[in-house]
This record gives C-alpha cells, structure tokens and sequence, in this order.
C-alpha cells in the first residue's frame, strides 16, 4: 500500500515505536519452541528500535539469551474498542548492550525514571531489539508490513547531535519547561501538563508527562547541537504565534 495524504505508514510506525512505553513481548521457550509472551516496559534508542530492561532471572530473558529472535507488540491504547488504534507487530533479534550501554541506560530511565532502582542490580541488563521487519494495522484496508529502513531513522552524519542529545534534554528540562509546554500544547493539541524532554533524535523531540507521551516531528532533519537549538526556537515562535504571543525570548540557547 502507497502512503496517501493522511495515512503515512513509515511515519505511523516511527510515532508508536518513539511514543511506546509498554509493550507484548513474544520469546521461544528454548526446550520445546513454545512462544511465550510477557509485558515489559520499553523506551527508544535514537534511531527508534526499542530498548528494554530485564532480568535474567525472568522467563523472556533466559529465553532470549539461547535463542535472541524475538516479536514485539506496541499499540496505541485508543479509548473504546483497542482494535481499532493503531498497532505494530515488531520482529527481530534481542542484543544484549556492550558499547552502547550508557546511551541505552540514559534514554531508558528518561522514560522510565523509577527504574533506577534497579539498574545497579547483577541480575538486571539493558537489552536493544534490532528490527527485521514489522507489520503495521491502522484501520480497514490500512495493514502494511514494512523493513527496517522504513521505520528507524538514519543516523549517520547526526554524530554531533547525538553528542549534544544529554545536555540538551537536560538543558531543556531545566531552563526551558514553557517551551515545552507550548510544543504539547499548541503545535500538538495536548492538554496542559508537567511535559518534560525524554531524548531527541535527527527528526524529532519526545516529550512525557507521567504515562501520557508526545512525538514532535520536525519540519528538517537535524544533525548538530546548532541546529537543534535554532529549530527549537523556531518552534516556539511557531507555537506562540498560534496563541497571538510575541516570539518571546529563544526556547534554547
């Protein structure tokens, strides 16, 4: 199916993989081949594939460590009948985290912040689900399988900004909670909150307040520090100008 002017799988897909915070995960138990299905929270690693914490002391786990295939559900939780959001099947290979395990703990407890309790345990490990593919259902005559390169967002040449990401999410919770706001709030139709950063990437902010998570895409790729603060500015005059505010002073600087 070809994307149409409301309905962009690539982009639907890319939303619930940034926006997900729990997901179904289906293992194989490694004696007899049976799946097994768990729940477990989630956050997002920068290029969108989903990152997990978890125990070696929990059935999925001991099943991924003899055989790493894996399916992840996500869905959009919609009031009423939860068939009718939008929901991704995610298959691929569940990797164990070596060099890239400060950057998995990072975003995961940005997501997840009282999950630091655990992080400290031996028994407790960061694990990150490489995608081969998901199959996409978002309605009536609207399911699409699509690859990887469809749904995970290219980082190559966006080293800086991926540098700049911790202190940036951490400038903007610290000095800058009103921009954030007016992202939530006039550019995505959110309701008022404590909207807070929880990681950045080359096409968009994540924001959350408690349970409740919002993906603000941005109208250019970015791949540096630089221009991650003049977009964000840009943005705020963009918000505000909704409301009949002055652009006000920069939302990042």
């Amino acid at each position: 199916m070809q994307p149409t002017s409301d309905f962009d799988p690539g982009k639907l897909a890319k939303s619930l993989l940034r926006r997900s915070r729990q997901g179904a995960l289906a293992t194989l138990m490694p004696d007899s081949g049976d799946p097994y299905c768990s729940l477990v929270n989630l956050a997002s690693h920068p290029d969108g594939s989903p990152i997990l914490l978890i125990s070696r002391l929990a059935v999925h786990t001991r099943n991924i460590l003899a055989d790493n295939r894996v399916s992840l559900m996500l869905d959009e939780r919609a009031a009423g009948d939860p068939l009718e959001g939008a929901r991704i099947m995610l298959s691929g290979r569940a990797e164990e985290a070596n060099d890239q395990k400060d950057l998995l703990q990072r975003r995961y407890l940005n997501a997840h912040p009282s999950a630091e309790a655990f992080v400290s345990f031996k028994d407790f490990s960061f694990f990150q689900v490489r995608p081969t593919g998901t199959h996409l259902v978002a309605g009536f005559g609207r399911i699409v399988d699509l690859r990887p390169e469809q749904f995970l967002t290219d980082l190559a040449g966006a080293e800086d900004l991926l540098a700049a990401e911790e202190g940036a999410v951490e400038h903007m919770n610290a000095d800058h909670r009103e921009a954030m706001s007016l992202y939530a709030t006039r550019l995505l139709g959110a309701a008022e909150g404590d909207w807070r950063c929880t990681g950045c990437d080359p096409e968009g902010l994540d924001m959350q307040d408690g349970q409740a998570t919002l993906r603000l895409d941005f109208p250019e790729r970015v791949t540096s520090g630089t221009a991650l603060r003049k977009i964000l500015v840009r943005l705020v005059g963009e918000a505000r100008a909704k409301t009949g505010e002055s652009p006000g002073p920069a939302a990042a600087h």
